[in-house]
């Protein structure tokens, strides 16, 4: 069902945050394991996600999207680490933004929206910060990182065909915060497959603003990623302790 826009955005409160924490996938590269709820430090992966979001003053409601037959289980998380802020745990569709859609159809009306992957545990308040303010200058921001290696365009042969300034290219990451009108009527108006919230906004013409994110913030996508988020996460507890 398509995303009706909501009329009334510009009324309502400046810093009003929400967080679509989306965790529907397959886990296809995990082999066996389902990265979602993978044992981090003694804790589910999902639930290091969502605890940067539930501690931060600039939230007011998280909705998490998981696999229908995910529900019960991210439920049963929920109420075993008392997350206050989760209004409502919803079932994924079949794409990335098909599941972000039905997080957005579940969230109360807000200023402004973040869309985070459900993998990526090693957030801090400081990218939280930065990406609040990029934000506010243009309604839409994705946090990323320069790249560090050249890249090759190669074509179906795999013959390389050009080789793009590295200085001009960096890698996306989440959060990607977006005035909650604006990214209801990007999910109203595109119908492509998109590989991100952020591709779906540039498709209106609308800018977006890039702000630094971090090294650390690392998404779970084989089990060798498992092994260096839980250094990163220990060395976090390790500091706060």
């Amino acid at each position: 069902m398509a995303v009706e826009p909501r009329p009334g955005g510009d009324a309502l409160p400046n810093n009003r945050a929400s967080v679509i924490v989306v965790a529907a996938g397959q886990s296809t590269r995990m082999g066996d394991v389902d990265k979602t709820f993978a044992s981090v430090l003694g804790i589910p992966l999902i639930a290091h996600t969502l605890s940067p979001f539930e501690s931060c003053p600039l939230i007011d409601e998280i909705v998490l999207v998981l696999s229908q037959e995910n529900l019960d289980h991210g439920r049963e998380i929920l109420q075993d680490h008392n997350f206050s802020k989760v209004s409502l745990v919803c079932a994924g569709g079949k794409r990335r933004q098909d599941s972000v859609r039905n997080g957005l159809e579940a969230l109360q009306p807000c200023q402004w929206v973040l869309v985070h992957d459900g993998a990526r545990p090693c957030l801090d308040q400081s990218l939280l910060e930065r990406g609040m303010a990029a934000a506010r200058e243009t309604g839409a921001a994705v946090a990323g990182m320069p790249v560090k290696d050249t890249i090759k365009m190669v074509s179906a042969e795999r013959m390389v065909t050009g080789t793009p300034p590295r200085e001009s290219l960096w890698a996306a990451q989440t959060p990607q915060i977006f005035r909650y009108d604006l990214l209801r009527r990007a999910h109203h108006t595109c119908t492509e497959t998109m590989t991100d919230d952020a591709a779906m906004v540039e498709s209106l013409g609308h800018p977006v603003k890039m702000f630094l994110g971090s090294y650390k913030n690392l998404k779970v996508t084989t089990p060798e990623d498992l092994v260096f988020i839980e250094s990163i996460l220990r060395k976090h507890t390790e500091k706060a302790c």
